[in-house]
């Protein structure tokens, strides 16, 4: 490294979003709108991990377009991608043989009357489009990898990782130092669990006032069907099997009006207790349900992925603002979990935040006032709970931790039943989630081993043919990515009490215990080309010793349309 030039270039803006999803994309147009309606000249930036937009983004979707609306009231005629609206709407409670139909009312949760079913990855294509339109300067495949800050601890910016190191740590010949971009203010919109979210939740104790946030992680696939069995527009929910009564979770099937395509997928809640329960596997399992496997029986799969997502609601959400910066999107977390839908929060967050750091970054008195280098846009917390999200949150507050109670499933469908549908959360009361998803896990000896059906290679399958429809892809030879802070605490503890719990809750086959060369033991190995990026690790590893950071920009899965 003697010889290695380690000077960083560094860039200036007036305002640095970090990711390029629904909520950074909404965020960014809806700046340059306002500095465009009010002659402003306001330089706005957006770096993204993945190789292109939309790349890493994966979700059900059946949205809500309301969002959508306030940003782009002409939105049809600009071609955005929503094709397909909700004709149909199923809920249904299964057991392992038999559905059982719950009637979807007007004002019920899964009530979807007015949503579009998308693929998602499309639709933050199209937005990342209208942004370069309105003069957003957009960087795909730079990973921010540090946050950067002030003399006076205010953010200032970040940094994109150096590229071309060898995983021993050493140069190569393609070495290239990352570089600096700073701004007035800086947006953090890195998705559920970011890994610089994570730093600034410590650094400005923002987490003090909130419980820690709970999660679920999402699985979905793309079919493609017998036309003859093909409904599009159609929306199936189901809670029940193949889960037991005390674990949370629920599917969803949507058919679009693409070809003869659907979507079908899980969600797990990540406070599951039995350390034996694969959350991939239960996915499986599912698929082959009687009132369901017809679909597949006869189709081929051509898309899968998984990600971690936010259900903690408004009782898990962070303090929003710090000097230099904010944050919005999934990465504090706007989910409404009884709807299983946040991209409408998202991008809702992304544009009253942008409101408030245009207010701020175009007012010379307010940057000439401020005590920090970097400006906090104090009012962006102020009006995003004086806003229709906060309401939305607000009054579904109790329905995820009503699940958590000893009658379990049952339990949350009354509760859900009586104090939001007929009360609309007007209860005088907020439930707890009752601590944080790595604490929940119960040893192995106390739990029963889970016996699940081997796949059949049509309807079900295995993990790894799974995480080649991924895409992923990873340099062999540069540092960890997923790194542990002991590397003695994987044995010595996870597999010790817990009989080695990462092989079954990571979607891409990432973790797996192998026999020493002298058979005196095992020991933890980490498949890290394998990673999808859905952070299940970081936030379900029992002793908390894995670390997730960002690999080389434009690394990871390569979702097209997902």
């Amino acid at each position: 490294w003697k010889e290695v030039d380690m000077e960083r270039f560094g860039d200036e803006a007036d305002v640095l979003i970090v990711g390029g999803g629904p909520a950074g994309l909404s965020a960014a147009c809806k700046l340059k709108l306002l500095a465009n309606e009010q002659g402003k000249d306001l330089r706005v930036c957006l770096v993204e991990k993945a190789a292109e937009i939309g790349g890493h983004t994966l979700s059900g979707a059946c949205i809500e377009p309301r969002s959508l609306e306030e940003l782009f009231p002409n939105w049809r005629e600009m071609g955005a991608p929503l094709k397909t609206e909700v004709k149909e709407d199923k809920f249904s409670y299964l057991t392992e043989k038999a559905r059982i139909p719950i009637p979807v009312l007007p004002g019920m949760p899964m009530s979807n009357h007015g949503n579009y079913i998308v693929r998602l990855g499309n639709v933050v294509r199209w937005l990342g489009e209208q942004a370069e339109a309105l003069g957003v300067e957009i960087y795909p495949g730079y990973a921010a990898s540090e946050v950067l800050f002030h003399e006076d601890g205010s953010v200032k910016g970040i940094a994109t990782n150096d590229v071309g190191i060898h995983k021993d740590g050493s140069p190569k010949e393609t070495f290239e130092r990352g570089m600096e971009l700073h701004a007035k203010v800086t947006i953090f919109s890195e998705g559920c669990h970011g890994h610089l979210a994570k730093q600034l939740y410590k650094k400005f104790d923002l987490r003090k006032d909130c419980e820690p946030q709970t999660y679920g992680i999402g699985f979905k696939e793309l079919w493609e069907i017998d036309p003859a069995l093909h409904q599009p527009g159609k929306v199936e929910h189901t809670i029940g099997w193949p889960f037991d009564n005390n674990t949370y979770g629920g599917t969803f099937l949507y058919h679009l009006d693409e070809g003869p395509l659907i979507v079908v997928g899980i969600v797990v809640g990540l406070d599951y207790k039995n350390p034996y329960l694969s959350p991939f596997r239960e996915f499986q399992r599912f698929k082959h349900h009687p009132s369901i496997e017809p679909l597949f029986r006869t189709g081929k799969r051509i898309g899968y992925g998984a990600r971690a997502l936010n259900e903690g609601g408004v009782q898990s959400i962070p303090k929003l603002t710090f000097p230099g910066g904010c944050l919005i999107g999934c990465s504090p977390g706007f989910m409404n979990v009884p709807k299983i839908k946040g991209t409408h929060n998202a991008m809702k967050s992304g544009m009253l935040a942008a409101e408030s750091v245009f207010d701020l970054v175009t007012d010379e008195e307010k940057v000439s006032q401020s005590p920090t280098a970097g400006l906090e846009p104090v009012k962006y917390e102020e009006n995003l709970k004086n806003s229709w999200l906060w309401k939305e949150l607000h009054s579904v507050r109790n329905v995820r931790p009503s699940f958590n109670t000893s009658l379990g499933t049952v339990g949350g469908v009354i509760y859900t039943g009586l104090f939001y549908w007929i009360m609309r959360g007007k209860e005088p009361w907020t439930l707890h989630h009752g601590g944080p998803d790595n604490a929940k896990l119960k040893p192995a000896k106390e739990c029963k081993v889970i016996d699940y059906p081997r796949p059949d290679g049509v309807v079900s399958f295995d993990l790894l043919t799974s995480v080649a429809l991924t895409g992923t892809n990873h340099d062999h030879d540069q540092p960890a990515h997923l790194t542990l802070m002991d590397d003695s605490v994987p044995v010595n503890h996870n597999l010790a009490i817990y009989d080695g719990p990462e092989q079954r809750f990571c979607p891409a086959g990432v973790y797996e215990y192998v026999e020493l060369e002298d058979g005196s033991g095992k020991r933890l190995q980490i498949n890290a080309q394998n990673c999808i990026h859905c952070k299940t690790c970081d936030i379900k590893d029992p002793s908390q010793n894995i670390n997730w950071v960002c690999p080389q920009g434009g690394e990871g899965p390569a979702y097209n349309g997902m």
